[in-house]
């Protein structure tokens, strides 16, 4: 296979080197959430054909940015996941995603995915100003899905998914991302989207994850 390179000594370039072709970040990102089976990354892409898939997977594992993994039984299966070099695109996506978000459309009722709604929308809008210090245990269930998120001191950790919320959100992923577009309130999306826990806990929400939502304290 013959190396594509923008052939420019510029780390932007660099990087769409081993990142610019068309959905390898998509592949990233499917990866960013952890181990995932080649089946599940072609469910979770419907778009892209088997061949190119694999393609991809070998020209990231070649880059040094993922690898292959064989679970011990009863699972005994064969998963792809970030290497520690990959774990950087985890920032890169974040951003990406931030700076998405005001390109969105209007979300479909049943067409968002609620990870995504959770990670590439909610989790854009973190901004460590507004959660400098503090800590928020948040579960979100959407559309059948449990996600969580935690802010721990401040950043966003791996979450504790034995622990008790401080805060829940439950109902529509496609209201989940209305919200946090500012395109309508809590009040408006009711009941489609419900949320749970005390005030302080829903102020150092809308602090931790500030979204254009008069409603939040």
């Amino acid at each position: 296979m013959v190396q594509k390179s923008y052939q420019q000594y510029c780390g932007v370039a660099a990087a769409l080197d081993r990142v610019g072709d068309r959905w390898t970040l998509l592949i990233l990102r499917e990866l960013s959430f952890g181990e995932q089976r080649f089946t599940d990354l072609r469910k979770a892409l419907p778009g892209i054909a088997s061949n190119l898939l694999a393609e991809r997977m070998r020209d990231l594992a070649g880059a040094g940015l993922v690898e292959q993994r064989e679970l011990p039984a009863p699972a005994a299966r064969t998963v792809y996941a970030l290497t520690v070099e990959g774990e950087r695109i985890r920032p890169v996506l974040t951003s990406l995603a931030r700076f998405g978000v005001p390109f969105l459309g209007d979300p479909a009722e049943g067409h968002v995915r609620p990870r995504n709604a959770v990670r590439g929308v909610l989790r854009a809008l973190f901004d460590p100003t507004g959660a400098a210090g503090r800590d928020l245990l948040l579960r979100l269930d959407l559309d059948g899905e449990e996600n969580w998120l935690q802010v721990h001191a401040g950043r966003l950790v791996d979450a504790d998914r034995g622990g008790t919320p401080d805060l829940t959100i439950a109902g529509s992923a496609a209201a989940l991302v209305e919200v946090c577009r500012g395109t309508s309130t809590l009040e408006e999306v009711s009941p489609r989207l419900a949320v749970g826990g005390d005030a302080a806990a829903l102020k150092a929400f809308a602090e931790m994850f500030p979204v254009v939502d008069p409603s939040l304290p």
